[in-house]
Protein backbone atom coordinates (compact mmCIF):
# COMPACT_ATOMS: atom_id res chain seq x y z
CA UNK A 1 0.00 0.00 0.00
CA UNK A 2 1.37 3.24 -0.69
CA UNK A 3 2.10 6.18 0.98
CA UNK A 4 -0.02 8.40 -0.89
CA UNK A 5 -3.33 6.02 -0.11
CA UNK A 6 -2.39 5.92 3.62
CA UNK A 7 -2.29 9.90 4.15
CA UNK A 8 -5.14 10.35 2.39
CA UNK A 9 -6.98 7.57 4.57
CA UNK A 10 -5.71 9.56 7.59
CA UNK A 11 -6.80 12.92 5.90
CA UNK A 12 -10.70 11.49 5.33
CA UNK A 13 -9.98 9.61 9.43
CA UNK A 14 -9.26 13.22 10.66
CA UNK A 15 -12.06 14.79 8.19
CA UNK A 16 -14.53 12.91 9.90
CA UNK A 17 -13.52 13.63 13.48
CA UNK A 18 -13.77 16.95 12.69
CA UNK A 19 -17.30 16.42 11.14
CA UNK A 20 -18.16 14.90 14.39
CA UNK A 21 -17.00 17.84 16.80
CA UNK A 22 -19.08 20.07 14.20
CA UNK A 23 -22.38 18.28 14.92
CA UNK A 24 -22.09 18.58 18.56
CA UNK A 25 -21.38 22.07 18.38
CA UNK A 26 -23.82 22.60 16.01
CA UNK A 27 -26.61 20.32 18.48
CA UNK A 28 -25.22 22.48 21.33
CA UNK A 29 -26.31 25.81 19.45
CA UNK A 30 -29.29 23.99 18.73
CA UNK A 31 -30.38 23.94 21.93
CA UNK A 32 -28.66 27.11 23.44
CA UNK A 33 -30.38 29.71 20.55
CA UNK A 34 -33.58 29.31 21.87
CA UNK A 35 -32.49 30.64 25.78
CA UNK A 36 -30.51 33.02 25.13
CA UNK A 37 -32.58 36.90 25.53
CA UNK A 38 -31.71 40.09 24.28
CA UNK A 39 -31.33 41.41 27.32
CA UNK A 40 -28.84 39.33 28.73
CA UNK A 41 -26.70 40.24 26.05
CA UNK A 42 -27.44 43.87 26.20
CA UNK A 43 -26.51 43.61 30.32
CA UNK A 44 -23.24 42.04 28.89
CA UNK A 45 -22.36 44.75 26.63
CA UNK A 46 -22.64 46.74 29.39
CA UNK A 47 -20.89 45.19 32.01
CA UNK A 48 -17.55 44.78 28.99
CA UNK A 49 -17.97 48.36 28.35
CA UNK A 50 -17.64 49.11 32.18
CA UNK A 51 -14.75 46.80 32.78
CA UNK A 52 -11.86 48.34 33.45
CA UNK A 53 -9.26 45.89 33.97
CA UNK A 54 -9.97 44.96 30.05
CA UNK A 55 -7.80 46.21 27.54
CA UNK A 56 -9.56 47.71 24.49
CA UNK A 57 -8.47 45.12 22.11
CA UNK A 58 -9.70 42.45 23.98
CA UNK A 59 -12.86 44.69 25.33
CA UNK A 60 -13.92 44.86 21.03
CA UNK A 61 -13.42 41.48 20.39
CA UNK A 62 -15.59 40.58 23.57
CA UNK A 63 -17.88 43.12 22.35
CA UNK A 64 -17.98 41.76 18.37
CA UNK A 65 -18.98 38.21 19.42
CA UNK A 66 -21.61 39.55 21.37
CA UNK A 67 -22.74 41.94 18.55
CA UNK A 68 -22.27 38.21 16.60
CA UNK A 69 -24.92 36.35 18.74
CA UNK A 70 -27.51 39.40 19.20
CA UNK A 71 -27.76 38.89 14.96
CA UNK A 72 -27.97 35.43 15.28
CA UNK A 73 -30.84 35.93 17.88
CA UNK A 74 -33.27 38.37 15.68
CA UNK A 75 -34.22 35.39 13.74
CA UNK A 76 -33.95 32.21 15.97
CA UNK A 77 -35.75 30.27 13.74
CA UNK A 78 -33.17 30.58 11.18
CA UNK A 79 -30.80 29.92 12.88
CA UNK A 80 -31.94 26.93 14.71
CA UNK A 81 -33.10 25.21 11.12
CA UNK A 82 -29.40 25.92 10.36
CA UNK A 83 -27.77 24.07 12.88
CA UNK A 84 -30.34 21.34 12.44
CA UNK A 85 -29.23 21.44 8.82
CA UNK A 86 -25.85 20.96 9.33
CA UNK A 87 -25.95 18.54 12.54
CA UNK A 88 -27.63 16.74 10.30
CA UNK A 89 -25.42 17.07 7.26
CA UNK A 90 -22.08 16.21 9.27
CA UNK A 91 -23.66 13.07 10.84
CA UNK A 92 -24.31 11.63 6.90
CA UNK A 93 -21.11 13.11 5.79
CA UNK A 94 -19.06 11.15 8.32
CA UNK A 95 -20.27 7.98 7.60
CA UNK A 96 -19.61 8.71 3.91
CA UNK A 97 -15.99 9.72 4.80
CA UNK A 98 -15.48 6.61 7.13
CA UNK A 99 -16.79 4.40 3.65
CA UNK A 100 -14.35 5.92 1.77
CA UNK A 101 -11.66 5.85 4.02
CA UNK A 102 -12.07 1.91 3.99
CA UNK A 103 -12.21 1.80 0.48
CA UNK A 104 -9.00 4.01 0.14
CA UNK A 105 -7.91 0.41 2.38
CA UNK A 106 -8.93 -1.87 -0.31
CA UNK A 107 -11.43 -3.60 1.91
CA UNK A 108 -14.47 -5.15 0.89
CA UNK A 109 -17.60 -3.31 -0.22
CA UNK A 110 -20.06 -5.43 2.31
CA UNK A 111 -16.72 -3.90 4.62
CA UNK A 112 -16.88 -0.27 3.60
CA UNK A 113 -20.68 -0.17 4.05
CA UNK A 114 -20.65 -2.24 7.79
CA UNK A 115 -17.21 0.65 8.87
CA UNK A 116 -19.44 3.46 7.69
CA UNK A 117 -22.36 1.99 9.77
CA UNK A 118 -20.23 1.41 12.72
CA UNK A 119 -19.12 4.88 12.81
CA UNK A 120 -22.09 6.52 12.34
CA UNK A 121 -23.66 4.27 15.38
CA UNK A 122 -20.77 5.00 17.38
CA UNK A 123 -21.45 8.74 16.94
CA UNK A 124 -25.13 8.35 18.05
CA UNK A 125 -23.69 6.72 20.98
CA UNK A 126 -21.57 9.38 21.40
CA UNK A 127 -23.93 12.32 20.81
CA UNK A 128 -26.92 10.82 23.30
CA UNK A 129 -23.64 10.86 26.30
CA UNK A 130 -22.38 13.98 25.76
CA UNK A 131 -26.04 15.77 25.51
CA UNK A 132 -24.87 18.81 23.89
CA UNK A 133 -28.43 20.06 23.80
CA UNK A 134 -28.88 19.83 27.30
CA UNK A 135 -25.61 21.61 28.00
CA UNK A 136 -26.92 24.27 25.81
CA UNK A 137 -29.68 24.75 27.69
CA UNK A 138 -28.18 24.70 30.81
CA UNK A 139 -25.36 27.37 29.65
CA UNK A 140 -26.74 29.04 26.49
CA UNK A 141 -24.25 32.25 26.42
CA UNK A 142 -21.49 30.35 27.06
CA UNK A 143 -22.38 28.10 24.35
CA UNK A 144 -23.15 30.79 21.82
CA UNK A 145 -20.28 33.16 22.40
CA UNK A 146 -17.62 30.55 22.27
CA UNK A 147 -19.09 28.54 18.90
CA UNK A 148 -20.41 32.29 17.32
CA UNK A 149 -18.47 32.56 14.17
CA UNK A 150 -19.45 28.58 13.12
CA UNK A 151 -22.97 29.09 13.76
CA UNK A 152 -23.14 32.38 11.73
CA UNK A 153 -21.09 30.53 9.51
CA UNK A 154 -23.94 27.80 9.04
CA UNK A 155 -26.97 30.24 8.98
CA UNK A 156 -25.12 32.18 6.15
CA UNK A 157 -24.56 29.35 4.02
CA UNK A 158 -28.30 27.83 4.20
CA UNK A 159 -30.67 30.81 3.10
CA UNK A 160 -33.40 28.41 2.57
CA UNK A 161 -33.49 27.16 6.42
CA UNK A 162 -35.11 30.83 6.95
CA UNK A 163 -38.80 29.95 7.41
CA UNK A 164 -41.80 31.52 5.57
CA UNK A 165 -44.04 33.95 6.87
CA UNK A 166 -46.79 31.40 6.63
CA UNK A 167 -44.76 29.05 8.22
CA UNK A 168 -44.17 30.83 11.14
CA UNK A 169 -48.19 31.38 11.55
CA UNK A 170 -48.83 28.17 11.11
CA UNK A 171 -46.31 27.01 13.97
CA UNK A 172 -48.24 29.33 16.46
CA UNK A 173 -46.33 32.07 16.62
CA UNK A 174 -48.11 35.79 17.28
CA UNK A 175 -46.87 38.47 15.43
CA UNK A 176 -47.78 40.49 17.87
CA UNK A 177 -45.10 39.86 20.45
CA UNK A 178 -42.06 40.86 20.86
CA UNK A 179 -38.60 38.21 20.07
CA UNK A 180 -38.69 38.26 23.90
CA UNK A 181 -41.94 38.18 24.38
CA UNK A 182 -42.48 34.94 22.49
CA UNK A 183 -39.53 32.94 24.02
CA UNK A 184 -40.78 34.08 27.68
CA UNK A 185 -44.42 32.19 26.17
CA UNK A 186 -42.50 29.66 25.23
CA UNK A 187 -40.71 28.42 28.31
CA UNK A 188 -43.80 29.04 30.47
CA UNK A 189 -45.81 26.85 28.38
CA UNK A 190 -42.55 24.17 29.17
CA UNK A 191 -42.76 24.72 32.55
CA UNK A 192 -46.13 24.16 32.71
CA UNK A 193 -45.57 20.65 30.33
CA UNK A 194 -42.62 19.78 33.15
CA UNK A 195 -45.04 20.40 36.36
CA UNK A 196 -47.89 18.12 34.57
CA UNK A 197 -45.77 15.12 34.21
CA UNK A 198 -44.13 15.59 38.20
CA UNK A 199 -47.67 15.43 38.66
CA UNK A 200 -48.52 12.41 36.59
CA UNK A 201 -45.11 10.72 38.27
CA UNK A 202 -46.75 11.55 41.58
CA UNK A 203 -44.04 13.90 42.61
CA UNK A 204 -47.02 16.39 44.46
CA UNK A 205 -50.03 16.46 44.68
CA UNK A 206 -52.61 18.70 42.03
CA UNK A 207 -53.06 21.38 44.63
CA UNK A 208 -49.04 21.89 44.19
CA UNK A 209 -49.35 21.65 40.81
CA UNK A 210 -51.97 24.02 40.72
CA UNK A 211 -49.49 26.45 43.17
CA UNK A 212 -46.33 26.16 40.57
CA UNK A 213 -48.26 26.70 37.42
CA UNK A 214 -50.01 29.94 38.81
CA UNK A 215 -46.24 31.41 40.04
CA UNK A 216 -45.30 30.37 36.30
CA UNK A 217 -48.30 32.94 35.76
CA UNK A 218 -47.27 36.13 37.95
CA UNK A 219 -44.86 37.07 35.42
CA UNK A 220 -48.21 37.75 32.86
CA UNK A 221 -50.31 38.83 34.72
CA UNK A 222 -50.82 42.58 35.49
CA UNK A 223 -51.49 44.72 38.81
CA UNK A 224 -54.79 45.90 37.35
CA UNK A 225 -56.13 42.48 36.93
CA UNK A 226 -55.96 41.77 40.70
CA UNK A 227 -56.70 45.05 41.99
CA UNK A 228 -59.61 46.68 43.99
CA UNK A 229 -61.15 49.08 41.27
CA UNK A 230 -61.44 52.36 42.70
CA UNK A 231 -65.13 52.10 42.47
CA UNK A 232 -64.78 49.59 45.52
CA UNK A 233 -62.40 51.43 47.54
CA UNK A 234 -63.38 53.07 50.74
CA UNK A 235 -61.45 56.03 51.43
CA UNK A 236 -61.79 59.00 53.68
CA UNK A 237 -61.82 62.82 54.11
CA UNK A 238 -58.98 64.33 55.04
CA UNK A 239 -60.56 66.69 57.32
CA UNK A 240 -62.07 63.85 58.69
CA UNK A 241 -61.98 63.69 62.58
CA UNK A 242 -59.73 60.77 64.17
CA UNK A 243 -62.99 59.80 66.08
CA UNK A 244 -64.64 59.34 62.84
CA UNK A 245 -62.04 57.50 61.88
CA UNK A 246 -61.52 54.52 64.16
CA UNK A 247 -65.43 54.20 63.70
CA UNK A 248 -65.05 53.90 59.96
CA UNK A 249 -61.95 51.35 60.65
CA UNK A 250 -64.36 49.07 63.16
CA UNK A 251 -67.14 49.25 61.02
CA UNK A 252 -65.51 48.46 57.38
CA UNK A 253 -62.62 45.79 58.95
CA UNK A 254 -59.79 47.56 57.10
CA UNK A 255 -56.52 48.69 58.91
CA UNK A 256 -55.22 50.79 56.07
CA UNK A 257 -57.71 53.62 54.19
CA UNK A 258 -56.83 56.26 51.60
CA UNK A 259 -57.04 59.51 52.52
CA UNK A 260 -58.17 61.70 50.15
CA UNK A 261 -59.19 65.64 49.07
CA UNK A 262 -61.73 66.84 46.92
CA UNK A 263 -62.47 63.44 45.35
CA UNK A 264 -60.51 60.23 44.55
CA UNK A 265 -57.76 61.57 42.09
CA UNK A 266 -57.21 63.98 45.19
CA UNK A 267 -54.94 61.40 47.17
CA UNK A 268 -53.31 62.78 50.11
CA UNK A 269 -51.94 59.46 51.80
CA UNK A 270 -53.13 56.45 53.45
CA UNK A 271 -54.32 56.55 56.96
CA UNK A 272 -53.15 53.33 59.65
CA UNK A 273 -55.06 52.37 62.08
CA UNK A 274 -52.29 51.18 64.65
CA UNK A 275 -51.52 55.62 63.97
CA UNK A 276 -54.69 56.33 65.07
CA UNK A 277 -55.20 53.69 68.02
CA UNK A 278 -51.87 55.27 69.45
CA UNK A 279 -52.17 58.77 68.88
CA UNK A 280 -55.98 58.48 70.73
CA UNK A 281 -54.71 56.02 73.35
CA UNK A 282 -52.03 58.36 74.63
CA UNK A 283 -53.50 61.40 73.95
CA UNK A 284 -56.86 62.15 74.39
CA UNK A 285 -57.55 65.05 72.79
CA UNK A 286 -56.07 63.49 69.41
CA UNK A 287 -59.41 62.76 68.80
CA UNK A 288 -60.14 66.10 67.42
CA UNK A 289 -57.13 66.44 64.86
CA UNK A 290 -58.08 65.47 61.38
CA UNK A 291 -57.07 61.91 59.15
CA UNK A 292 -54.91 64.11 56.78
CA UNK A 293 -52.85 65.28 59.57
CA UNK A 294 -51.70 61.73 60.06
CA UNK A 295 -51.66 59.90 56.45
CA UNK A 296 -48.07 58.31 55.93
CA UNK A 297 -47.10 58.72 51.78
CA UNK A 298 -48.76 56.62 49.37
CA UNK A 299 -46.94 53.88 47.34
CA UNK A 300 -47.97 54.05 43.69
CA UNK A 301 -47.71 51.46 41.36
CA UNK A 302 -48.45 51.35 37.43
CA UNK A 303 -51.45 49.12 36.51
CA UNK A 304 -49.57 47.74 33.91
CA UNK A 305 -46.53 46.08 36.42
CA UNK A 306 -46.26 42.54 36.39
CA UNK A 307 -47.63 40.57 39.77
CA UNK A 308 -44.07 39.08 40.44
CA UNK A 309 -42.38 42.60 40.46
CA UNK A 310 -45.29 43.78 42.18
CA UNK A 311 -44.76 41.08 44.80
CA UNK A 312 -40.92 41.52 45.32
CA UNK A 313 -40.82 45.02 45.08
CA UNK A 314 -43.92 45.16 48.38
CA UNK A 315 -41.86 42.65 49.94
CA UNK A 316 -38.47 44.39 49.32
CA UNK A 317 -39.84 48.18 51.04
CA UNK A 318 -42.40 46.43 53.53
CA UNK A 319 -45.91 48.00 52.24
CA UNK A 320 -48.71 45.95 52.32
CA UNK A 321 -50.81 48.20 50.60
CA UNK A 322 -50.08 50.50 47.29
CA UNK A 323 -52.28 52.60 45.51
CA UNK A 324 -52.50 51.79 41.34
CA UNK A 325 -52.39 54.50 38.76
CA UNK A 326 -53.71 54.34 35.27
CA UNK A 327 -51.65 55.63 31.98
CA UNK A 328 -53.19 59.14 32.50
CA UNK A 329 -52.00 59.58 36.72
CA UNK A 330 -55.54 58.39 37.36
CA UNK A 331 -56.07 56.52 40.54
CA UNK A 332 -56.96 53.11 39.20
CA UNK A 333 -57.81 51.38 42.59
CA UNK A 334 -55.60 49.92 45.33
CA UNK A 335 -53.65 46.23 45.74
CA UNK A 336 -52.31 44.48 48.90
CA UNK A 337 -49.56 41.72 48.79
CA UNK A 338 -52.33 39.68 50.24
CA UNK A 339 -54.10 40.30 46.28
CA UNK A 340 -50.71 38.76 44.89
CA UNK A 341 -50.54 35.89 47.13
CA UNK A 342 -54.06 34.94 46.26
CA UNK A 343 -52.45 34.75 42.80
CA UNK A 344 -50.36 31.35 44.37
CA UNK A 345 -52.11 30.02 46.67
CA UNK A 346 -55.57 30.97 45.45
CA UNK A 347 -58.61 32.81 47.36
CA UNK A 348 -58.18 33.28 50.95
CA UNK A 349 -61.23 32.83 52.79
CA UNK A 350 -62.15 32.77 56.57
CA UNK A 351 -64.61 30.25 59.08
CA UNK A 352 -67.17 33.28 58.44
CA UNK A 353 -67.32 33.03 54.02
CA UNK A 354 -69.47 29.93 54.27
CA UNK A 355 -72.35 32.14 54.93
CA UNK A 356 -72.20 34.05 51.64
CA UNK A 357 -73.44 30.47 50.07
CA UNK A 358 -76.15 29.90 52.84
CA UNK A 359 -79.72 30.05 52.03
CA UNK A 360 -82.45 33.13 52.78
CA UNK A 361 -82.79 33.11 56.87
CA UNK A 362 -86.39 33.71 58.35
CA UNK A 363 -85.53 35.70 61.80
CA UNK A 364 -88.97 37.46 62.32
CA UNK A 365 -92.14 37.61 61.23
CA UNK A 366 -92.01 39.85 58.37
CA UNK A 367 -87.71 39.64 58.52
CA UNK A 368 -85.31 37.78 56.10
CA UNK A 369 -81.51 37.45 56.88
CA UNK A 370 -80.63 36.91 52.73
CA UNK A 371 -77.22 36.33 51.84
CA UNK A 372 -75.53 39.12 49.35
CA UNK A 373 -75.78 37.08 46.25
CA UNK A 374 -79.27 36.75 46.81
CA UNK A 375 -80.81 37.55 43.29
CA UNK A 376 -83.46 40.05 43.12
CA UNK A 377 -86.02 38.11 41.90
CA UNK A 378 -86.16 35.93 44.92
CA UNK A 379 -86.13 38.96 47.44
CA UNK A 380 -89.79 40.01 45.15
CA UNK A 381 -91.02 36.33 46.26
CA UNK A 382 -90.26 36.35 49.23
CA UNK A 383 -92.24 40.25 50.14
CA UNK A 384 -94.59 39.50 46.85
CA UNK A 385 -93.54 43.49 45.24
CA UNK A 386 -91.70 44.03 42.05
CA UNK A 387 -88.88 46.20 42.55
CA UNK A 388 -87.97 46.81 39.03
CA UNK A 389 -84.37 47.33 38.95
CA UNK A 390 -82.76 46.05 35.45
CA UNK A 391 -79.37 47.30 36.12
CA UNK A 392 -78.38 45.13 38.81
CA UNK A 393 -79.17 41.71 39.97
CA UNK A 394 -78.56 40.59 43.64
CA UNK A 395 -79.26 42.07 46.72
CA UNK A 396 -76.11 43.65 47.18
CA UNK A 397 -76.03 45.41 43.95
CA UNK A 398 -79.73 47.00 44.79
CA UNK A 399 -77.98 48.63 48.23
CA UNK A 400 -75.16 49.35 46.62
CA UNK A 401 -77.54 51.41 44.12
CA UNK A 402 -79.56 52.79 46.54
CA UNK A 403 -76.62 54.30 48.97
CA UNK A 404 -74.31 55.23 45.60
CA UNK A 405 -71.12 54.01 47.76
CA UNK A 406 -70.33 50.69 48.52
CA UNK A 407 -71.76 49.23 52.03
CA UNK A 408 -70.09 48.80 55.13
CA UNK A 409 -71.50 46.96 58.42
CA UNK A 410 -74.54 49.17 59.52
CA UNK A 411 -75.30 50.85 56.35
CA UNK A 412 -79.19 50.84 55.17
CA UNK A 413 -81.30 52.08 52.96
CA UNK A 414 -85.09 51.87 51.73
CA UNK A 415 -86.87 51.11 48.69
CA UNK A 416 -90.83 49.82 47.52
CA UNK A 417 -91.66 49.74 51.34
CA UNK A 418 -88.75 47.46 52.44
CA UNK A 419 -85.35 48.64 54.63
CA UNK A 420 -82.40 46.98 53.47
CA UNK A 421 -79.41 47.03 56.39
CA UNK A 422 -75.72 46.07 55.77
CA UNK A 423 -75.44 42.88 58.51
CA UNK A 424 -72.04 41.16 58.55
CA UNK A 425 -68.25 40.93 56.41
CA UNK A 426 -66.64 38.22 55.57
CA UNK A 427 -63.77 37.30 53.90
CA UNK A 428 -60.43 39.24 53.23
CA UNK A 429 -61.40 41.85 51.83
CA UNK A 430 -64.34 42.57 54.21
CA UNK A 431 -67.46 42.63 51.76
CA UNK A 432 -70.77 42.68 53.04
CA UNK A 433 -72.18 38.96 53.31
CA UNK A 434 -75.20 39.19 54.40
CA UNK A 435 -78.25 42.00 54.35
CA UNK A 436 -81.33 42.12 56.62
CA UNK A 437 -84.33 43.19 54.83
CA UNK A 438 -87.63 44.04 56.97
CA UNK A 439 -90.85 46.74 56.03
CA UNK A 440 -89.77 49.78 56.64
CA UNK A 441 -92.29 52.96 57.98
CA UNK A 442 -93.80 53.70 54.36
CA UNK A 443 -94.25 51.69 50.59
CA UNK A 444 -92.12 54.18 49.14
CA UNK A 445 -89.79 56.42 51.78
CA UNK A 446 -86.16 56.11 50.49
CA UNK A 447 -83.38 57.36 52.87
CA UNK A 448 -79.78 56.79 53.07
CA UNK A 449 -77.81 56.05 55.97
CA UNK A 450 -74.03 57.19 55.22
CA UNK A 451 -70.80 55.46 57.15
CA UNK A 452 -70.50 57.98 60.46
CA UNK A 453 -67.44 60.88 59.09
CA UNK A 454 -66.30 59.93 55.99
CA UNK A 455 -68.71 61.62 53.30
CA UNK A 456 -67.66 59.68 50.36
CA UNK A 457 -68.53 58.45 46.94
CA UNK A 458 -66.29 55.45 47.16
CA UNK A 459 -65.89 52.43 49.48
CA UNK A 460 -63.70 49.30 49.57
CA UNK A 461 -64.67 45.98 49.15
Amino acid sequence: MSVELIASAVALGMAALLLVWLSLVMAAAEGAVSRVTKSSLNNLVLGLQTDGELSQFSRMKRIDKVHRVQGLIVDRHATTGSCAFFRVLCNIMTGVLVSSMAGLLRLPVWADLVSGFVFSLLVAVISVKARPRFNGARKPLDIMLRHARAVALAVALTPFARPSKAERGGAGRDDDLSDDEELEKIQIEQGRVMVDQLVEAGAFDPEISEMLNSVLTLSTTLTREIMVPRTDMICIGQETPLASALKLFSRSGFSRIPVIGEDVDDLKGILYLKDVVKAIAFEPEAEDRVAGSMARKAVLVPESKPVDDLFHSMQRTRHHLAIVVDEYGGIAGLVTIEDAIEQIVGELEDEHDRIQHDEPQRIGEHTWKLPARTPIAELEDIFEIDIDEDDVDTVYGLLTKLLGSVPIVGSSAVTRGLKLTAADAAGRRKKIATIIVEPAGGPDQREKTEADGTGLDEAQA
